[in-house]
């Protein structure tokens, strides 16, 4: 009995110092130091909802907001301790809203007990990784991913010889760097390493040699890896996964695979390596994902590839593949992902998609198989996507079908399918996208059934033909809708209601009228009826439609008639009315467009003036007003704003000067004046716009000299400079010519390269190219398209005097120079002959004299020559080119000699005496560019000498009769006759 009282006291005893103890140890569990460290490593950051972890599916909350002292540290989020001494063993803080600075000193480094330390996905954006982190010794987590650390990655990370984890990969191509040094003793001295992501961390170092043999995942994609794949990694004997994609630098082939049943991921994609997929890819029996896509690999797939029987997804895309697809594939019965597009497969599409039930994603487009539609691919109740587009698929589909129930997107574009579109098609349960565009599909199935799913339909480019079908009334939730370049009349005036249609593409069709259905739309975003057969006015319910939604509106290439009505579509972006026949002043309610950012109103019959409120435009990019009739001066451009990049004006009736607000343009791109009335001298401040590209001034009242501006880069990325039909005088400006740095060939420079402008392009579905009207070879041609190596230079049918400066042979990658119809003297310099990218030189009509240089045979690409109508002597050179042109080239001199002329050197005819220039009031513009041969010259001469003999005779038979004088001056009004008589004014 006692000795169970004395056990009992004990045991209460024993209980009551344990209470006392646990309750000690709740109470001040958390070392204190600690505590104090963590509160003054918060103190810095600022919590910012600005980065945070929702697009990779996990919820972001500012953890260190629960720190303060009253609490136990161990209790704080995101924070934990070692239950048996208190000590902080782990700290998590990812996804934390934190925004700071963490100093090299901070008092993280203080925490040298931590195991595990997480503060991915935070902004870090003004540090380093300190230095210190080499003291946190007893490290085996370590993940600093994704918090926009920079600067070079420190060598004390190599020496944290527990760590198990290490995670340093920063947002895309951040600026986190790695040196080799620091990279190869992480690799050699990690020996505990298991996982190991450094992707998108700039290594720039040969793929390593040496590596740990405890990796069992490893991430270096986008590292900037490059060297030769070598077999060790496909020795390491616990590696589960490896993923060196986005290497470019990485090389050679693919190295015999040793057998592994450890490896169940293996990513290789976007790198050099070529030669055919070898044998062995069929060992790796575990592989769960292969991603060998936008490789060099060539060749047939082996058989072998059916081996891989647990494979899960296998993405081959955008190689040089060519054969068939293995029928061994139909082992593969994990699959869920085949992805095989952009290579050169080629036959029927195999019957081996029986077996893979799995099947999600399948994926064979742009390639080169024909035959049928697979019927196979009918069966798969699993699949999400399939995409056979880009092929040469044949043939009607399947008439009579139900499958594919999970199905949401089907693509069977860019094929040679026929026939009609069956309904089943367009009554897939959960189809929500429908692509059948460019195929020969003549109808479309009479009755649909309700289908809410789907949202976008692509029809365009078929043989689609008759009315608007009613049948896609039952398409009740589409938001885009393209039959476009199709054989549809209309609508027939059917009443059709789409609810929630956004995008809706008719152009290129047979369309007569407006659509009727538009009246039941309310929420269109785009409208593109553009490049039909509309005609008349802008019917008044269009007009008066309240699309506050729409952005995109094109009515081009139609027969519109009438004035332009006061739309009210306020949010409107991009406006093309272009091509139609619309007349009439602008309507006021355009200014109140204020989103506009394109608006291209040419190849009309507006007139009046150009509306001032195209200055105060904050959005407009584009303003294109070509071809038409609008009076009075230039509106004051970019007073308000400098997002104008391109100005094109050219065939209107403007006049006065060059608003001198264009100088807040600074982005302006393209400037075209040409074929207006402007009468100003050169507006030499436009160099100082640095973005210039394109500047044509031709065919207006400017005069004057060509004066320089005055800032130091003047004209910088200036292409195409048109001067050509005006009053200028003076020299030519040698010194402007020293500024023009485009048309100068820069060291490595491929100037034969064709590249063109860049488009401005605002929406995905179309873009607006920039073009301009040149002489080029004596032609007068429509550029669509302005090429960047496009360079130009035409200051023809001008006063221009003086030599023609040698400093033009500078513009090394300069392709058409034009001073034709001058009165420029002096030798053709023999330094033009440098210009070796040069394609058409035109100098004809001036004054200049001495032999044609010899040094000009070394133009190689040089196709038009026009030296006529000037004092050159001497014979012709030869060469590669000058061989090739006719007499047309050189007519007019009459002290020429050799071929191609008649005349042979070493003979004279001292009956002759130099021509004198024909003089200005006699030429006609359209002769300036017509390329007008010597023996046109001779006719017209003969013609004129026949017509001067029979009016002279009038004039002395009836001593000038008053009706001859009334009729030349009704011709010549006094306005007119003067030193230079201004040419015949014609739009181009």
């Amino acid at each position: 009995m006692g000795c169970f009282l004395f056990f009992s006291s004990f045991l209460c005893f024993v209980l009551l110092i344990s209470g006392c103890f646990s309750s000690s140890i709740d109470h001040h569990l958390c070392s204190p130091t600690e505590a104090s460290a963590l509160l003054q490593f918060k103190q810095p950051f600022e919590i910012t909802s600005e980065y945070s972890c929702h697009f990779r599916g996990q919820a972001s909350f500012p953890k260190t907001k629960s720190w303060n002292e009253s609490r136990d540290c161990c209790t704080w989020d995101g924070v934990t301790c070692d239950m048996l001494n208190g000590h902080v063993i782990g700290l998590d803080l990812s996804c934390s809203l934190l925004k700071g600075t963490i100093h090299p000193k901070s008092s993280l480094f203080q925490l040298l007990y931590l195991q595990t330390l997480n503060l991915a996905y935070n902004n870090f954006s003004t540090s380093s990784i300190p230095h210190n982190i080499g003291r946190l010794t007893n490290l085996r987590n370590l993940n600093l991913s994704y918090s926009y650390f920079d600067g070079k990655i420190p060598t004390e990370i190599s020496l944290l010889s527990n760590l198990v984890s290490l995670d340093l990969s920063p947002p895309y191509k951040y600026g986190l760097q790695l040196d080799q040094r620091t990279f190869e003793a992480m690799l050699h001295n990690l020996t505990n390493l298991e996982v190991l992501s450094l992707s998108f961390v700039n290594i720039s170092s040969p793929i390593p040699v040496n590596i740990s043999s405890s990796l069992r995942y490893m991430d270096l994609e986008y590292t900037n890896l490059r060297g030769v794949l070598t077999e060790n990694f496909f020795l390491m004997p616990n590696l589960e996964r490896l993923k060196l994609g986005f290497n470019a630098l990485l090389k050679g082939v693919l190295p015999k695979i040793h057998p592994s049943s450890t490896l169940l991921e293996l990513d290789i994609s976007y790198t050099g390596i070529s030669g055919e997929l070898p044998d062995s890819i069929g060992t790796l029996s575990s592989l769960n994902i292969l991603y060998f896509r936008g490789c060099e690999f060539s060749g047939h797939i082996p058989d072998s590839i059916g081996n891989l029987t647990q494979i899960r997804e296998l993405i081959l895309s955008d190689n040089r593949f060519t054969g068939h697809i293995p029928s061994t594939i139909s082992k593969l019965k994990h699959l869920t992902h085949l992805v095989l597009e952009s290579n050169s497969f080629s036959g029927e599409i195999p019957d081996v998609f029986s077996n893979l039930q799995e099947l999600r994603y399948l994926h064979l487009y742009s390639n080169s198989f024909i035959g049928s539609f697979p019927s196979t691919i009918l069966n798969l109740i699993h699949l999400q996507y399939l995409d056979l587009s880009s092929n040469s698929l044949s043939g009607s589909l399947p008439s009579n079908a139900s499958m594919f129930p999970k199905l949401t997107e089907l693509d069977l574009s860019y094929n040679s399918l026929n026939g009609t579109i069956p309904s089943w098609v367009l009554s897939l349960p959960l189809l929500t996208s429908l692509s059948l565009q460019n195929n020969q599909f003549s109808g479309l199935a009479d009755e649909l059934k309700n289908n809410p799913t789907l949202e976008y339909l692509f029809l365009s480019n078929n043989q689609l033909s008759s009315s608007f079908p009613q049948s896609l009334a039952n398409l009740t939730n589409l938001f885009t809708l393209d039959i476009s370049s199709n054989n549809i009349t209309g609508d027939a005036g059917i009443n059709i209601t789409f609810p929630s249609l956004e995008k809706v593409f008719l152009s290129s069709c047979e369309l007569r009228d407006f659509p009727h259905f538009l009246r039941n739309v309310n929420t269109l975003q785009v409208l593109d009826i553009s490049n039909n057969k509309i005609r008349g006015q802008i019917p008044n319910w269009f007009s008066s439609m309240r699309w506050n939604s729409l952005q995109f509106l094109n009515l081009s290439h139609n027969s519109l008639t009438g004035h332009l009505p006061q739309f009210h579509y306020y949010s409107l972006k991009y406006l093309d009315l272009k091509f139609n026949f619309l007349r009439g002043s602008l309507p006021l309610s355009i200014c109140n467009m204020n989103s506009l950012s394109l608006l291209d109103l040419s190849h009309n019959n507006f007139s009046g003036s150009v509306p001032h409120c195209f200055g105060s435009m904050v959005e407009l990019s584009v303003l294109d007003f070509r071809r038409n009739n609008f009076t009075g001066s230039l509106p004051p451009f970019c007073a308000q704003t400098d997002s104008l990049k391109t100005i094109v004006l050219n065939g209107n009736l403007l006049k006065g000067p060059v608003p001198v607000s264009l100088l807040n343009c600074v982005g302006l791109e393209v400037l075209d004046l040409g074929n207006n009335a402007i009468n100003d001298i050169f507006p030499a401040w436009l160099g100082t716009l640095q973005e210039l590209q394109v500047l044509i001034l031709k065919f207006n009242l400017f005069h004057g000299p060509i004066s320089t501006c005055q800032t130091e880069f003047c004209y910088p990325k200036l292409r195409i400079f048109d001067l050509s039909r005006n009053e200028f005088s003076g020299s030519l400006p040698a010194k402007a010519f020293g500024n023009f740095k485009a048309m100068i060939k820069l060291d490595g420079e491929d100037t034969r390269e064709i590249k063109y402008m860049e488009p401005y392009e605002n929406f995905s579905y179309t873009s607006y190219e920039n073009s301009v009207r040149l002489v080029i070879k004596g032609h007068d041609t429509e550029l669509e398209r302005i090429s960047t190596i496009m360079t130009t230079i035409d200051l023809s049918s001008n006063h221009f005097e003086g030599v023609i400066p040698k400093t033009l042979k500078d513009l090394s990658s300069l392709w058409l120079l034009n001073l034709s119809h001058n009165n420029l003297i002096g030798h053709i310099p023999m330094e033009l002959g440098q210009l070796n990218m040069l394609e058409a030189l035109d100098l004809s009509w001036n004054r200049l004299t001495g032999k044609i240089p010899q040094g000009l045979t070394r133009m190689n690409f040089l196709t038009v020559l026009n030296l006529s109508q000037n004092h050159l002597v001497g014979p012709i050179p030869h060469g590669p080119q000058f061989n090739t042109f006719e007499n047309g080239s050189y007519g007019g001199n009459l002290d020429l000699c050799g071929p191609p002329l008649s005349k042979q050197c070493g003979t004279s005819d001292s009956s002759h005496v130099p021509q004198p220039l024909e003089s200005e009031e006699d030429e006609d513009e359209s002769y300036f560019f017509s390329g007008f041969t010597w023996e046109s010259v001779v006719l017209g001469y003969s013609f004129g000498l026949v017509a001067g003999t029979v009016v002279w005779s009038l004039i002395f038979k009836y001593r000038k009769p008053k009706w001859f004088v009334e009729f030349f001056e009704g011709i010549f009004p006094k306005k007119m006759r003067r030193s230079k008589k201004r040419r015949p004014r014609q739009r181009t």
